[in-house]
Order: structure tokens, then C-alpha cells, then sequence
């Protein structure tokens, strides 16, 4: 058997490995691109996601970002707290305490679900993203941990100048009617 011809009948080996050389040869004097990244800071895109930072404040546990979770990484307990009537002759009133609030990062896939549903903002990204660990059990952060990560949460951007007034602030301004 002879060696495999291209379309215009000539022997494909020797042409596609000068072609091959040719490509190499071109790359080998270009620049590279490869950031060093221990030695090099890597410039990061502004809102990019690293790790969910928790706001211990704003959290109800309302248990809405665990069960919208398709990984099922995050752990809420909590239990409820009676609340005095603040006036004469008012009702008691109860709400939840967060007792526990743990991610569990080595499951977490990042998909940014919990940060979309939290009705209250008590979950953030963080652009941080070295928090390797030598043992796969450290990568359960607790909430003292996951609120450390608050400090690197970046603002939101500015708001549009252009853009139409929220909702809210539309309805607060508009006049009362008359009854």
C-alpha cells in the first residue's frame, strides 16, 4: 500500500508536517499571554464571583436560598424568638434567630441561585477566590467565616443617570387620590 494522498493526488504526510513545523516555528517567537499566577496578580473582570459572603444581619432564615440550592451545600438552622409587644395591650410577636449557616464550598458548583433568590441581600459575591484548604472538610465555611468575606464584597454599580426611576420611587411620588 502506498502512503494516503490528498485531493490534488500528492503525499499528505510530508506537507502537513512542514505545515505543522511552520505553526510551531510562528508561536515560539510570539509573546505569551500566560500570566505567572502565584508571582502575578491576575486582573479580574469587576463583578466576578469567587466566594458567597454572608450579611449575618439581613439573613431571616427564611430558608429560600437552601432550597433553591441544586447542590444542596447550604446548612440553615435556626430556631424562633418571642419578641415583647412594643405597645399596651399588643401581641407578642416571634421571628427567627439564625443559630447555623454553612456553605460547603467542595460541593458548591457557583451557580449563583442562592445570591439571585435571597429576598433580603444577606448573600453576596465576593470577588475572592484563594481560599484553597489542605484538607476537602475545611471547605465548610461557618457564618463567622462566610461574614469575614463581607470586607471584599465590592459596591454595586452606579446606577444609570439615563435610566427610568425604580418602581418604588415612582409610586412614592405619585399624588394621593382624591377620595
Amino acid at each position: 500500500m502506498s502512503a494516503p494522498k490528498d485531493k490534488r493526488g500528492r503525499d499528505g504526510i510530508l506537507p502537513g508536517l512542514l505545515k505543522g513545523m511552520a505553526t510551531t516555528a510562528k508561536s515560539v517567537m510570539r509573546p505569551t499571554h500566560t500570566a505567572e499566577y502565584p508571582h502575578a496578580e491576575p486582573t479580574l473582570p469587576p463583578r466576578s464571583r469567587g466566594v458567597i459572603a454572608l450579611l449575618e444581619e439581613n439573613c431571616t432564615s427564611c430558608m429560600l436560598c437552601a432550597r433553591e440550592c441544586p447542590d444542596w451545600c447550604i446548612y440553615i438552622d435556626s430556631h424562633k424568638e418571642t419578641i415583647p409587644a412594643t405597645t399596651e395591650g399588643g401581641r407578642d410577636r416571634q421571628r427567627n434567630v439564625l443559630d447555623r449557616f454553612a456553605i460547603d464550598f467542595s460541593l458548591c458548583m457557583y451557580c449563583g441561585i442562592c445570591v439571585e433568590v435571597c429576598p433580603f441581600d444577606a448573600l453576596f459575591w465576593s470577588p475572592q477566590f484563594e481560599y484553597t484548604e489542605y484538607d476537602l472538610r475545611d471547605l465548610l465555611h461557618e457564618k463567622d467565616r462566610l461574614g469575614e468575606w463581607m470586607a471584599t464584597v465590592p459596591p454595586p454599580p452606579a446606577l444609570d443617570e439615563s435610566a427610568a426611576d425604580p418602581a418604588e420611587v415612582t409610586a412614592a411620588n405619585r399624588p394621593e387620590r382624591g377620595r
